[in-house]
């Protein structure tokens, strides 16, 4: 398998595909954006600053993941394991929370309130930031 830091958009979907672990996996700064990783063993994955713009994470297991301040925009979360994860400074606007397990996540609470986190995962409605990016003082 090649090293974590030089896999490709292609050799992600690739190892997913053949039903690799991604667990652990590099993918900072990459662009997977509309990639369907549904299912997918992310735990402990760094997705930081990644474009994760509508991929389709329905039921993967994304637990101790980091993915600070990524463009997670339209992304699909429904049935998914992000205990433990990082999101804090992410674009979660669109984003669909529907059964996701949540506890001691870590999310961008200066954009949403927690009680909008939780009616995300109890109904599905679709998160809404109102300012879904971040001005330079924002994030120091």
């Amino acid at each position: 398998m090649p090293s974590p830091r030089a896999l490709s958009r292609e050799e992600v979907d690739d190892l997913f595909r053949r039903g690799y672990s991604l667990e652990s996996v590099d993918l900072r700064g990459s662009d997977l954006s509309g990639m369907n990783l549904a299912g997918a063993t992310l735990r402990n994955a760094k997705l930081g600053d990644a474009n994760l713009f509508q991929v389709n994470f329905s039921g993967a297991d994304l637990s101790g993941a980091s993915l600070w301040h990524a463009n997670l925009k339209n992304a699909v979360f429904d049935h998914a394991n992000l205990e433990g994860a990082d999101l804090d400074f992410s674009n979660l606007d669109g984003v669909s929370l529907r059964g996701a397990r949540i506890k001691k996540a870590t999310f961008p609470l200066k954009k949403l309130s927690m009680d909008e986190i939780q009616v995300a995962v109890s109904t599905g409605k679709r998160l809404t930031m109102a300012n879904p990016h971040y001005d330079d003082e924002d994030e120091i």
